[in-house]
């Protein structure tokens, strides 16, 4: 017996990569946001490989600015040039501004109740989670070698533990880390 055929995905176009960037950004509160494009173009749709994608998270994260922003502008622009790149930091700036706004408006009348309390936590723990998911397919991805590892951990330590300033430790870890990348290259290493 012959395993069913996979369905093709459709290509993007720019209309529907603006209602996908809206949608994420009218579903996603806090943190997270990049498990949800990591679920939404690799692993639904298959428009991105998961390499190219976390290559693509740690450049947004690396430049300043919203991290999210910067990677809906990079799968955007990889999917469908500058136009994709417009398309998808609209969507995922200016209808959730909006919400916001209205729903500003309306917390604020309704943020003594304890129910509003709990809707607040519970969105936290959600934003924490998707967070926490994206940490863990990121660090399967990383190299099983010594230096890569090692780097890791004392990330971990730096920040986690010793509580050291986090532009200090990103300039630091972020520095050697190109660094060793560069001189692995041209050593020819894989």
């Amino acid at each position: 017996m012959t395993a069913p055929a996979r369905t093709a995905t459709p290509g993007p176009t720019l209309s529907g990569l603006f209602f996908i960037f809206t949608r994420i950004g009218l579903t996603s509160f806090g943190g997270g946001l990049s498990g949800w494009l990591l679920r939404e173009f690799v692993q639904d749709r298959n428009w991105i490989d998961e390499e190219d994608f976390l290559n693509g998270l740690a450049l947004s994260q690396a430049l300043p600015g919203i991290n999210v922003k910067n990677m809906a502008i990079w799968i955007g622009h990889r999917l469908l040039g500058w136009r994709g790149a417009a398309v998808a930091v609209t969507g995922i700036l200016v209808p959730p501004a909006i919400f916001i706004i209205v729903l500003g408006t309306v917390v604020s009348a309704l943020i003594l109740h304890p129910l509003t309390q709990v809707l607040i936590a519970g969105a936290a723990a959600a934003a924490t989670g998707l967070s926490l998911s994206m940490g863990v397919v990121t660090a399967r991805r990383v190299r099983r070698r010594f230096v890569p590892l090692a780097l890791m951990a004392a990330t971990f330590v730096a920040i986690g533990l010793l509580r050291w300033p986090l532009v200090w430790v990103v300039l630091a870890g972020g520095g050697f880390s190109v660094g060793y990348e560069y001189v692995s290259i041209r050593r020819g290493q894989p």
